[in-house]
């Protein structure tokens, strides 16, 4: 922990944890809650599905676009326009009665905004540490964000239930809004340039650790989106249990984050991590009982954060640093829309063979993540006693004088 401390106390490096934090935390918050009064509305969690699913396709088409944009424009620029987009757009899903079209349009649009907070804060952390530290930065950042998910879904919760789940909507507005503001006035966002990349869009999918880190990552999203549902609707939109199982979800994976910030990473370093969730998972559509749950799903997270860390790591490894925050935004996407299918289909299996259906779906997705990258391996670094830090645009070029 002494370790965690030290980084702690990096000029920037707290600060910059803090704001990226408060600013997605929204997104911690809105899939409960615009699950919850959708649900309410509504009567369907397949509509519910269908508008979180609409969301996150357009947060997945978004996120290499607007990465890579803050190489040409400045992340700044980037940010504060997507802030206001997103924000507006939440709104109008929250106060106004639509079809579930409409909504779909809207939460299209809200998802194509979203700011690219996580990209830009990946890309500024080789800036601001040494590359020894780079690793245990990915995996306090990976463990830190899981706040995010242990009390964004109870406060979603509970706003929901003891106000409106109108209210829980614009609490998340407000969330993004002022830790957005507070993210941009910080001076390393200011400091830190993103050179414009040479390459065409989606080129760096070419890279082996990026296509395998992409692919990972849905599985892993997909997986959790359909607990998220599947814990909803096992306890109902009235019960607080359901915010309660999912922090301790989160628990579990910030705990693990911590425990194995230090870890080595070696070629099966991915699979490992990702065989926790998959036990844990299965586990937990033996029953769906308070307790049974909160114990299979803490299993389950423990190893969440970590296998997290290890994506972010192998490709920051892989890459140069122009195309850092393109990739990032790729492995975004792929997470995205793991989240995007997660949720319809465990909304699909709910309404026609209940609560249980949903987290047996979640598991089958981490076992495929965990199948994925035990088969590719061979492209999975080995970055054990080896720099984490991106591949520099520009190297000294060797002369050979005669």
């Amino acid at each position: 922990m002494s370790s965690y401390w030290t980084l702690l106390k990096t000029p920037g490096v707290a600060r910059l944890i803090a704001a990226q934090l408060t600013a997605r935390f929204p997104f911690g918050m809105l899939s409960l809650a615009f699950l919850i009064h959708i649900e309410h509305v509504y009567a369907s969690y397949g509509s519910a599905g269908l508008v979180l699913g609409a969301m996150s396709i357009g947060q997945a088409i978004a996120g290499p676009l607007t990465s890579r944009l803050m190489g040409r424009w400045g992340m700044r620029p980037v940010i504060i326009a997507t802030i206001a987009i997103c924000a507006s757009s939440i709104v109008v899903m929250a106060l106004l009665i639509l079809p579930i079209w409409g909504l779909m349009v809207i939460g299209l649009v809200a998802g194509l905004t979203t700011p690219p907070i996580q990209p830009a804060v990946r890309t500024i952390y080789p800036k601001i540490v040494n590359s020894r530290q780079l690793s245990p930065l990915f995996s306090l950042d990976a463990s830190a964000q899981e706040i995010i998910w242990v009390l964004g879904p109870v406060i979603a919760t509970f706003v929901a239930i003891q106000v409106s789940s109108v209210a829980g909507i614009l609490l998340a507005a407000v969330f993004l809004v002022g830790g957005g503001i507070w993210f941009v006035v910080l001076p390393e966002v200011g400091r830190v340039r993103i050179p414009r990349s040479r390459r065409k869009l989606g080129a760096v999918l070419k890279r082996p650790p990026v296509l395998l880190s992409t692919v990972v990552g849905f599985m892993l999203v997909a997986a959790c989106s359909a607990v998220e549902a599947g814990v909803v609707a096992a306890f109902g939109h009235g019960s607080s249990d359901s915010g309660w199982v999912l922090g301790i979800f989160a628990i579990g994976s910030l705990v693990g984050g911590l425990a194995l910030g230090h870890a080595q990473i070696g070629p099966w370093a991915l699979a490992g991590r990702m065989l926790i969730v998959t036990i844990g998972l299965s586990l937990a559509t033996l029953g769906l009982g308070f307790w049974w749950l909160a114990a299979t799903l803490f299993l389950a997270g423990l190893g969440i954060a970590p296998a997290f860390a290890v994506l972010f790591g192998i490709v920051s490894a892989s890459v140069k640093f122009s195309d850092t925050a393109e990739a990032y935004g790729w492995v975004g996407t792929g997470q995205l829309m793991g989240a995007a299918l997660g949720s319809a289909t465990a909304g699909f299996m709910i309404d026609h063979n209940g609560a249980g259906a949903a987290i047996l779906v979640a598991a089958g997705f981490a076992a495929l993540g965990t199948l994925i990258p035990a088969l590719g391996r061979r492209w999975h670094p080995d970055l054990r006693g080896r720099d984490a830090g991106p591949i520099p645009d520009t190297a000294p070029i060797q002369i050979q004088v005669s």
